[in-house]
Order: structure tokens, then C-alpha cells, then sequence
């Protein structure tokens, strides 16, 4: 048996816990996600950050409602103690996740940003390992290893790519990544007796109204932290939360559940080599020798961390 299936239920293992399907869907998560940071990037530059996360994530949780009202989930709701971990990854993956990221975005530069944030797979890979009893193989810290190379190939190679001294910013995204990781693993736990459709809309309603409430109690004032805000910005937020946050969430919780959270981890790799193609194709950056061995990387990362190992 494949070391990380060990933590899935027996139903999962026996139908395949690694479709083909799956990683297709990932990958188009990751292209979305790649895209989707510049335009939260340039709302973020315009408006208050806290805000745009508030506004992103209640479209998406609106856009997930709408999902599971048109197309209801097969598996079985959340019911009584669930609700307690749904509620502990809306705490961590949306409010706290959210509020870290964006004030630690803020206060480090984009290039130290999106190296923390490729430490997700290796975290992922580490507490899978202690809390779940996955296997740390050889070719797993390897495919890891070799992924963040690639991130680290592609990211300092970027026209304008600075990287600052460590500090508190650092810190802050840092953060943000192991309050997403350690909610994964909850969502994995969870996603043995609920549907994930039932825990993505659970999750990010409890979050979006964390949120919500704390912008309305503590955040700027609304006129001053939307001033100028537009048609067209507003179409830009409910694209980013219906197909970055809503769509994603299905997707990545779906994938929790099949693959695990080390082999799903993994994935987080391809989002700035797709934000680097995007900018290449969009924005005339240029593209290098460097950035062609960062692809490279990356999909030997991949997957040497994603292939079974009996």
C-alpha cells in the first residue's frame, strides 16, 4: 500500500486516492491562483487590504452557496462536533490566514513574500509526517527540495526581483502558511465523514463572516477604505473570490481528501511559474534560461514528491 494513503479511510484507498482528474484540476487551480495575484495585488495597491480580503471572500462564499443550492454535494452534511473543525478552519485558513498574509505581504518585499510561501510543501511534507504518520521518503524530500529550487530560480530572476532583510513581514506570511497547513490537515481529517462541497461552503461562509464583522467593528471606515471603488473593480473582486477562492477551495479540499496534504502541498510550486508565464505572455516580461530551469525543477519536483512509492 502507498505510504501516503495510510491516513485516508479505506473507501478512499479502494476507489483510487490519486486521480489523473485531480491533478488536472489542480493545475488549473494553480494557473487561476498564478493570475489571481496580480489582480489582488493591484486592489490591494488601491484599497484596504483587510477590505478586498473581506469583499473576496463573502463572493465566494456566495458563489459556493449558489454551487451546493444547484449542484448539492453527494456525501454526507457536517453534523455535530464537524462543525467544531469547520469552524477551526474558517478560524484558521480564512480569518487568521488572511488577516497575516496581508499585513505581512505589506511589510516584506514580493520577492521575500513568494519564497516563504514555497516553504508550504516542505511544512506540509514535515507536520503530515508528525501529526498524520506520513512517510518522509527520500525521493519525497527530494521532489520538495527540488521544487523550491525551482520557485527559488524563477522568483529571483524576475525583472525588479529584491530581496530584503528578514523581519517581521517575513514572519507574518510565514505564519499565514502553517495557519493554511495545519487547516488542511484539519480539512483532511474532516473529509472522512463529510463531503468537502459541505466543508469548502462551511468554511469560507464562518470565515467571511469573521471577516466581515471585524472590518465592520474594527477596520477603516467604509468611505475610506473604498474610495473610488468602481464597476470594474468590483467585477475584478467577484471574479477573484468565484474562480481563485470559490472554485479553488473545491478543488484544493477535494484534493486534501484524495491525495493527502503533502502530495496536494506540492502543487503551491506551480503557482509562480504559471504568474511568471502569465507576465511573460500579458506584461512582455522577459524569458530567460533561468526560468525554463525553474520549470524544470519544479516538474521534477513534482513529481518526484507526488509518485507512489511502494
Amino acid at each position: 500500500m502507498p505510504d501516503a494513503d495510510r491516513s485516508l479511510p479505506a473507501t478512499q484507498r479502494r476507489r483510487g486516492a490519486d486521480p489523473a482528474a485531480i491533478r488536472g484540476w489542480l493545475l488549473v487551480t494553480m494557473a487561476i491562483w498564478g493570475g489571481n495575484l496580480s489582480v489582488v495585488k493591484w486592489l490591494v495597491n488601491r484599497y484596504d487590504p483587510m477590505t478586498i480580503a473581506s469583499l473576496r471572500m463573502a463572493a465566494a462564499a456566495l458563489a459556493l452557496l449558489a454551487f451546493v443550492r444547484l449542484w448539492p454535494p453527494r456525501g454526507p452534511a457536517p453534523a455535530g462536533r464537524a462543525w467544531l473543525g469547520i469552524a477551526s478552519c474558517a478560524v484558521l485558513m480564512v480569518y487568521v490566514n488572511q488577516f497575516l498574509f496581508t499585513g505581512g505581504v505589506a511589510r516584506t518585499t514580493a520577492a521575500n513574500a513568494a519564497l516563504v510561501i514555497a516553504l508550504n510543501p516542505l511544512a506540509s511534507a514535515l507536520l503530515a509526517a508528525g501529526v498524520l504518520g506520513d512517510r518522509l521518503t527520500p525521493a519525497r524530500l527530494t521532489g520538495v527540495a527540488l521544487g523550491f529550487g525551482g520557485v527559488a530560480l524563477v522568483v529571483l530572476h524576475r525583472p525588479g526581483a529584491v530581496i530584503g532583510p528578514g523581519g517581521l513581514g517575513d514572519l507574518m506570511v510565514l505564519a499565514s502558511v502553517l495557519t493554511w497547513v495545519v487547516g488542511g490537515m484539519v480539512v483532511q481529517r474532516l473529509a472522512r465523514s463529510v463531503d468537502t462541497g459541505w466543508i469548502s461552503l462551511g468554511v469560507h461562509l464562518l470565515g467571511a463572516t469573521m471577516l466581515l464583522a471585524h472590518q465592520a467593528l474594527l477596520g477603516e471606515p467604509k468611505a475610506d477604505a473604498l474610495a473610488g471603488f468602481d464597476l470594474g473593480d468590483a467585477a475584478a473582486v467577484a471574479l477573484s473570490g468565484l474562480l481563485a477562492t470559490a472554485l479553488g477551495a473545491l478543488v484544493w479540499n477535494r484534493a486534501l481528501r484524495d491525495l493527502g496534504v503533502a502530495r496536494t502541498a506540492l502543487y503551491a510550486y506551480w503557482v509562480p511559474i504559471f504568474g511568471v508565464a502569465f507576465a511573460v505572455l500579458l506584461l512582455g516580461e522577459p524569458l530567460t534560461a533561468w526560468h525554463m530551469l525553474g520549470l524544470a525543477a519544479v516538474l521534477g519536483g513534482t513529481w518526484l514528491g507526488t509518485r507512489r512509492h511502494p
